[in-house]
């Protein structure tokens, strides 16, 4: 379902669905991307505990045992993005900027830079001060919680895969992972730092806003 038409890129709210189906859609609309016959879109969304592992994440990174992990039903996958292993579960907002950078500019670095920008953004819209630290990926609060991670990939220059920014998400299920594999430092909520819950619609409507401001143009479909 689409939020919203507009002139840039295209925003979808695919609600809460499986990780594994959301994989083989952001495929499927990242051929369609790549191939020109559909604009460059971001997807918000939100999944079901899970753990995903990325191209330079190590198995030994998630604590949980694999008995355990059955028995709560949370599914483990090996992707293709960049980074280590991470979690998503309800609460959490996933986004899934399926651009062609040549659209923009063909530097993975810049672009992982303008995503950290847009959350440091959407942050503050709440009274949260993010930032980044040096040599890590992602969004931080206060230096030592890590609020939204970061993990790409790129296929002839249109990206797949996102980024996931903790609103009201279950903190204590990151107890099963070694997150992004970085073990001295927490992680945190927008909910947390607030002290309150905040409508994970408003969170999506703003995200939307910041991203169209970043990425103006679309020359999809010319």
């Amino acid at each position: 379902m689409a939020l919203a038409l507009h002139t840039g890129i295209a925003v979808e709210d695919w609600g809460l669905i499986p990780y594994e189906e959301s994989w083989h859609r952001q495929r499927e609309l990242l051929h369609r991307v790549q191939r020109r016959e559909a604009p460059n879109t971001l997807v918000l969304c939100e999944h079901p505990t899970v753990i995903t592992i990325g191209r330079t994440g190590s198995r030994q990174h998630v604590l949980l045992p694999e008995p355990l992990l059955r028995a709560r039903g949370i599914p483990v996958f090996e992707v293709e993005r960049g980074g280590d292993v991470t979690l998503h579960n309800p609460g959490q907002l996933v986004g899934y900027p399926i651009f062609r950078l040549s659209d923009y500019r063909e530097d993975l670095h810049w672009f992982v830079r303008e995503i950290e920008q847009c959350i440091i953004e959407l942050l503050a819209e709440f009274g949260i001060i993010g930032h980044r630290i040096p040599g890590l990926t992602g969004v931080w609060v206060a230096g030592e919680r890590k609020i939204c991670a970061i993990g790409l990939h790129v296929s002839r220059w249109v990206s797949w895969h996102g980024f996931a920014l903790n609103v009201n998400n279950r903190l204590e299920e990151f107890a099963y992972i070694v997150p992004c594999g970085i073990v001295d430092k927490g992680v945190t909520s927008i909910a947390r730092e607030r002290g309150a819950a905040v409508p994970l619609a408003e969170v999506k409507s703003l995200c939307a806003d910041i991203f169209r401001r970043h990425f103006p143009e679309s020359s999809s479909l010319r």
